[in-house]
């Protein structure tokens, strides 16, 4: 029997439809993607120690990674948008691919920051073009979608304090030669999600925008103005906070508590892995609670958690970092979902933005940290850092979500 729906109406559902072997397929990317990316911070003890680096050159592996992954995003973003390209799905994990081949093999400093260019590069190709991915699968359960997709990028993020314990100290700098095999699947799934997104492209599906003809009310703009501000700042300051217990809890353990290294990865683990729980669960929560309350929630909730950290026990310590990680990073996919909504259509832009731009220069606070660290002594500091999430207060200026849905309608 012929097929009577209209072209028009076959758009519509599936524009409305939620599928979710994209958004798997897309998560696993994720994971994929960014569990590669932890191999960087992961492998810094032994290259350190294997071509006599100094922190200095340390901190420029890890710029090197941060600006190529994240400074670059928006601008790939923001071509997206303009004109969609699902080859860059698979070509940046080649990229990711060339990355720690080389990674494995290099000899010299040079060839070091060679690789790490090439995967922060497929990082940044990666982003804007999988958030537009997971929006197209997503239908109308948004939060849904995201959460599944942000979920994998954050499972592989919590893999990077467990890499130096089952990898790197056994195996040394050629163990990276292992996530050849990731990367060669993430390039496999990426072909398969970039002909779905271009059978969705040819079957007529479009990323909703404002038309450009129609001019926006100057007080409306401000107001998306300020308000993408305030994100931008709020997801700075989250990151800030994540990089005080990623970067240098495991020092503050090691130095109050005498844990062994390995023993203090286990902590950070556990923060980012509850972290990852809390961001799969945070988009079906923002759906039902509102999104602007489940940012306010999720950094303001932390604080207590955050302020009684430094004065704990270890046993204390790890309940606190598990409860902290879920409820902060809960907001996490929240955030994208709320920028999405202040900029409709504009899918790879906010992703570069608020995952990409925001969550790079948030890196910069481990630098901060690192430096206060040495002139104040890191108790100090930890217990001035259990303050950031305080600063999510903020989010009380944010316009509420029936605002945004008005403003998306009108």
């Amino acid at each position: 029997m012929k097929n009577s729906a209209t072209p028009a109406a076959n758009t519509a559902h599936l524009q409305q439809a939620t599928i979710y072997r994209i958004l798997l397929a897309v998560s696993f990317v994720h994971l994929f993607n960014d569990s590669i990316q932890a191999v960087i911070p992961a492998i810094f003890p032994i290259l350190k120690e294997n071509m006599m680096l100094s922190f200095a050159q340390v901190g420029w592996i890890s710029f090197a990674l941060n600006m190529t992954s994240s400074v670059i995003q928006p601008v790939i973003g923001y071509a997206a948008d303009r004109k969609p390209r699902p080859i860059l799905l698979p070509l940046g994990m080649c990229s990711t691919f060339a990355g720690v081949m080389l990674l494995a093999y290099a000899g010299n400093y040079v060839l070091v920051l060679i690789s790490v260019i090439l995967i922060g590069f497929g990082s940044a190709t990666f982003h804007p073009e999988g958030m537009r991915v997971a929006h197209m699968a997503a239908g109308l359960r948004k939060g849904l979608s995201q959460s599944i997709f942000q979920v994998g990028g954050n499972a592989g993020q919590s893999l990077g304090p467990m890499l130096t314990r089952w990898i790197f100290i056994p195996f040394g700098q050629i163990g990276a030669l292992s996530f050849t095999i990731v990367a060669a699947a993430g390039v496999a799934v990426q072909t398969y999600v970039a002909r779905w997104y271009r059978d969705m492209l040819d079957a007529g599906y479009t990323f909703h925008k404002k038309s450009s003809t129609r001019k926006i009310d100057p007080a409306r703009s401000k107001s998306i103005l300020y308000a993408t501000i305030i994100l931008v700042f709020l997801v700075f300051v989250r990151s800030w906070y994540g990089a005080s217990i990623g970067s240098y809890y495991a020092f503050y353990l090691m130095e109050k508590y005498r844990v062994s290294l390995d023993d203090a990865q286990v902590y950070i683990f556990m923060y980012l892995a509850a972290g990852a729980v809390g961001t799969f669960f945070g988009g079906p929560l923002a759906d039902r609670f509102g999104r602007r309350n489940l940012i306010l929630l999720s950094m303001v909730g932390t604080v207590p958690f955050a302020l009684a950290l430094p004065f704990v026990n270890h046993f204390w310590a790890a309940i606190l970092l598990l409860v902290g990680g879920f409820i902060l990073l809960s907001s996490f996919s929240v955030t994208v979902i709320y920028a999405q909504m202040l900029f409709p259509g504009n899918i790879g832009t906010v992703s570069g933005l608020i995952t990409g731009l925001a969550f790079g220069l948030g890196g910069i606070g481990s630098l901060v940290i690192g430096n206060l660290i040495d002139l104040i002594g890191i108790t100090k500091v930890f217990v001035a850092c259990g303050f950031l999430p305080l600063l999510g207060l903020l989010a009380l200026l944010l316009p509420n979500d029936d605002k945004l849905e008005q403003w998306a309608a009108e």
